[in-house]
């Protein structure tokens, strides 16, 4: 059956609301520099707030009879930015006048109020440490680029968490960028003055921020890049395209350089299948573009969406094509380039997940388990005129050392296993089909070649199936089975239930369980 055509169709960014939503606390970023902080308490959580405060250029006033030893190793060390004033004394009420901010450790809730009692009645913001019923503010979790600094605060309820996505956004951050940001301080000024508002100032700041994520370190000397970089963003009006790899579904899939791709995109030419928590990462100002295809399905040609590349990329625009998996595993990427490098537009790649990894990492199965497989094989399951592909080696995919991936090979699955036993290979060799890998939809179904079709046909053909063929999938089989009672012959939903299960004999899981 040919597939209805249609025409790339723009797609509006669903609007967000108009209210901000609910906030636990204000995030502020409070400058301190040459700023008098008074600390009470000579302890090591004390010592770790100064030292904080100090990086920020505070003069701290540390009032203590005595310092445990890492207060007093800070004091002999000093700090990189601010200073340390240290008084053998208690705190007094005269002490808070002109600080900027008060913070305590103190030993006992009666000791708290007094302090806190203190800083109030001359005006000054206050912080017990670990007594959040006595603080008007409270310290995050801190991942410092500076002048790039980011703040991460759970209000207090969970630190843990806090300091996880503190690692986690520590990954997504450089050492580099701090070099670059100091660059782009410098350049501020000059930006401004030379360069237009607009689609100049953008480039400009693009470019540098391609720059700060590349991994390289910012030049000590920068009167030559800077140059450059001004020029370029003066005279340069060419658009360009970046072809880019969502993986299989899950956003979590996604490379940090395909984030960045999509965070610069004037417009984004995406799949069907694209999910849409891949796309809220993307520039919100970007246009996108439904340019969708699907076997049997309605969908767009090939050519349109070529031309529609083109035709952006010479009005200036960066255009990102983003294709499910991989661009460069039957995702028609070659033609893309081919297209693109005819018109002198010039085109990068940045590779996804394809959905064989997905689907073996999702089974826990290796591909080429040595015991099992020496080579692996990733085949169309169908070919131009609606086939199967005759220009495939069928006889090689029947080696009992290989295995094999079909792509796109749902509909197809019957004459699969027929032509695979035709050519020898044996009706009990163990297969997986698995469709909408990583998805909220994701199922999968375990059997022997033998029984393929009637397999894929439990999953149903609403999202695109993988089929795994080989002896690596025998322990998936197995390792099912053991985790969770799941055998051969039967289709397993990974996230909820399927509906209407239980009428067509399906077993249902309905929460996540490896296989």
């Amino acid at each position: 059956m040919m597939p209805t055509l249609r025409k790339p169709a723009e797609v509006k960014r669903r609007s967000r609301p108009a209210r901000v939503g609910a906030l636990a606390s204000l995030p502020l970023f409070f400058p301190l520099e040459g700023r008098k902080v008074l600390l009470a308490g000579g302890t090591e959580a004390a010592a770790w707030k100064a030292e904080l405060l100090a990086a920020a250029g505070a003069d701290v006033h540390v009032h203590a009879q005595e310092l445990e030893p890492a207060f007093e190793a800070l004091l002999a060390a000093g700090s990189i930015k601010g200073r340390f004033v240290h008084h053998r004394s208690c705190w007094s009420q005269k002490d808070f006048e002109g600080a900027a901010l008060a913070i305590a450790d103190a030993e006992s809730d009666e000791e708290a109020e007094a302090f806190v009692l203190a800083a109030r009645r001359t005006g000054v913001p206050v912080n017990v440490i670990d007594n959040p019923a006595y603080c008007d503010f409270q310290f995050g979790s801190i991942v410092n680029r500076s002048p790039v600094v980011i703040g991460i605060s759970t209000n207090g309820v969970a630190p843990i968490l806090g300091q996880a996505i503190r690692r986690r956004i520590e990954t997504l951050m450089p050492e580099s960028l701090q070099g670059w940001a100091q660059l782009a301080s410098r350049l501020r000024e000059k930006t401004l003055s030379l360069l237009d508002a607009g689609a100049q100032r953008r480039r400009f700041w693009e470019r540098i921020s391609d720059l700060a994520f590349s991994g390289s370190s910012a030049p000590e000397e920068e009167d030559h890049l800077a140059e450059a970089l001004l020029e370029d963003a003066r005279t340069s009006a060419a658009g360009k395209v970046t072809l880019v790899g969502a993986g299989p579904g899950d956003a979590e899939y996604l490379t940090l350089k395909a984030v960045r791709a999509l965070q610069s995109a004037d417009v984004i030419l995406f799949d069907d299948l694209v999910d849409d928590a891949v796309l809220e990462l993307a520039r919100r100002e970007a246009r996108r573009m439904l340019v969708g295809k699907r076997g049997g399905r309605e969908s767009c040609r090939q050519e349109d969406i070529n031309d529609m590349m083109v035709l952006l990329a010479q009005q200036g625009k960066h255009v990102v094509r983003l294709k499910c998996g991989d661009p460069m595993i039957f995702g028609r990427g070659g033609e893309e380039l081919d297209r693109l490098a005819a018109e002198g537009i010039p085109a990068t790649v940045v590779p996804g997940i394809t959905a064989a990894s997905a689907m073996a990492a999702r089974l826990g199965v290796s591909l080429t388990h040595r015991d099992h497989a020496q080579s692996v094989r990733f085949v169309t399951g169908h070919s131009r005129k609606g086939d199967l592909p005759e220009t495939v080696d069928w006889p090689a995919l029947t080696d009992p050392a290989t295995t094999t991936v079909f792509y796109m090979g749902a509909r197809m699955a019957g004459r699969i296993r027929d032509r695979l036993v035709a050519e020898g290979l044996s009706a009990a060799t163990p297969v997986v089909a698995v469709s909408g890998i990583s998805r909220t939809d994701e199922k999968r179904w375990s059997g022997t070649l033998d029984e393929l079709e009637r397999g894929v046909d439990l999953l149903g053909l609403e999202g695109p199936v993988l089929i795994g063929v080989g002896q690596v999938f025998r322990a998936a089989g197995r390792q099912a089975g053991q985790g969770e009672g799941f055998e051969f012959n039967q289709v397993f939903s990974v996230r909820g239930e399927i509906a209407g299960a239980e009428n067509r004999g399906i077993r249902t899981l309905g929460k996540s369980a490896a296989i």
